[in-house]
């Protein structure tokens, strides 16, 4: 969970205190990913990543890492964490509902909690994210919440991700093409990109699909609500963040809707 939190602190200080520009920083993201995914992967003895993936799940990874990018020259690191996860949760669970996962009272109660806070933090006012920044990372988490739907099933989770990375690499290349005109790159920011891509992105993967078998679902779920609260405190600490009230109140009101919905969707029934 700290190397998906360091996701969002990585690319918030390259674009903030950097010269690259979002696009770069998602070309070398995704291609230095896939080469550390591609080099783990061979070390295990499968040196085929292209039988495994596709090209609509790369499409989404794309998505999310370039909507991602092109959003953290806006908003900070918390702020980009929350409005990331509350994003990917309520495009999943929206799926599950769309596909006939009917929730109980108290889901619903956790989605009125959750939706609620994702509202306050979008509310107008002095510490309210740039609205295209926000809806750009909304648009991030759909990406990612699609991305991992599919996902589901699909096979071995590391090669699979393997696959998906580079097939994600020519779509980043020809977005850093048409985005010529504005690229901009420099050591610190090179370096802090292929830290996003090959050790926060690719091992971090690596390292959560190996102790995923090991965790119950509910497990699972919940211990991902702890990225943007690591997010947030990485952002005080390490890129001197202001820690809102808003930002408080409404990360307690959306983490605290989606425990809900994930634990009272786990109940047995009496």
């Amino acid at each position: 969970m700290t190397a998906f939190a360091g996701n969002s602190l990585l690319c918030r200080v390259a674009l903030r205190d950097t010269d690259i520009d979002a696009a770069s920083f998602t070309s070398v993201r995704l291609v230095s990913g896939a080469l550390m995914l591609w080099l783990l992967l061979s070390l295990r003895g499968n040196r085929q990543p292209l039988k495994y993936g596709s090209w609509g799940s790369a499409l989404a990874l794309f998505a999310y890492a370039a909507t991602f990018s092109f959003a953290y020259g806006g908003v900070s690191a918390a702020m980009g964490a929350l409005l990331l996860f509350g994003a990917v949760q309520a495009t999943m669970i929206g799926i599950g509902i769309w596909h006939g996962n009917r929730p109980n009272g108290m889901q619903w109660a956790g989605f009125v909690v959750a939706f609620s806070g994702l509202i306050g933090l979008l509310l107008p006012g002095l510490s309210a994210p740039p609205v295209g920044s926000a809806m750009l990372m909304i648009l991030a988490g759909v990406s990612w919440g699609i991305y991992s739907l599919r996902a589901k099933g699909a096979g071995e989770p590391t090669a699979v991700t393997t696959g998906n990375f580079i097939r994600s690499v020519p779509l980043a290349l020809a977005l850093s093409l048409v985005m010529l005109f504005r690229v901009e790159m420099d050591a610190d920011g090179f370096l802090y990109a292929v830290a996003s891509g090959a050790i926060t992105s690719g091992m971090g993967y690596a390292i959560w699909y190996m102790a995923l078998p090991l965790l119950r679902a509910t497990s699972a779920a919940t211990v991902q609500l702890s990225v943007p609260v690591i997010a947030a405190l990485g952002g005080v600490l390490l890129l001197s963040e202001p820690l809102t009230l808003r930002l408080v109140v409404a990360g307690v009101a959306i983490l605290g809707g989606i425990a809900i919905v994930i634990l009272a969707g786990n109940r047995k029934p009496a």
